[in-house]
């Protein structure tokens, strides 16, 4: 079993930036694709970034030249840069493991509002 614990959530004002962090248990990266999504109040868990194995990533367009996946490794640790925040990213975002099994984190909430 592995444990996926975000951080760094909290509230911005419209284009402001945040830094989340998804601590794992242990490290899966070298077998799991890394991933956050977010869901918004009333609406689906959307898929907002992702890191292969292989370090490939992808991005929903409506984060594509804002946000950013990275991993580091010795921290077991995978992080979301989101800048020129809006007040449409406002959503409980979720830290994501799929592979063998699919682990997912308990969510932290941004918002975005001034």
């Amino acid at each position: 079993q592995v444990q996926l614990v975000e951080s760094g959530g909290g509230l911005v004002q419209p284009g402001g930036s945040l830094r989340l962090s998804c601590a794992a248990s242990r490290n899966i990266f070298g077998d799991y694709v890394m991933g956050w999504y977010r869901q918004a109040p009333g609406k689906q868990r959307e898929l907002v970034a992702t890191i292969t194995p292989g370090g490939n990533k992808n991005y929903a367009d409506s984060v594509k030249g804002r946000f950013a996946i990275s991993r580091d490794n010795a921290k077991n640790t995978v992080y979301l840069q989101m800048n020129s925040l809006k007040p449409k990213d406002t959503a409980v975002y979720y830290c994501n493991g799929r592979g063998l099994n699919i682990y997912w984190g308990q969510g932290t909430q941004v918002t975005v509002s001034s």
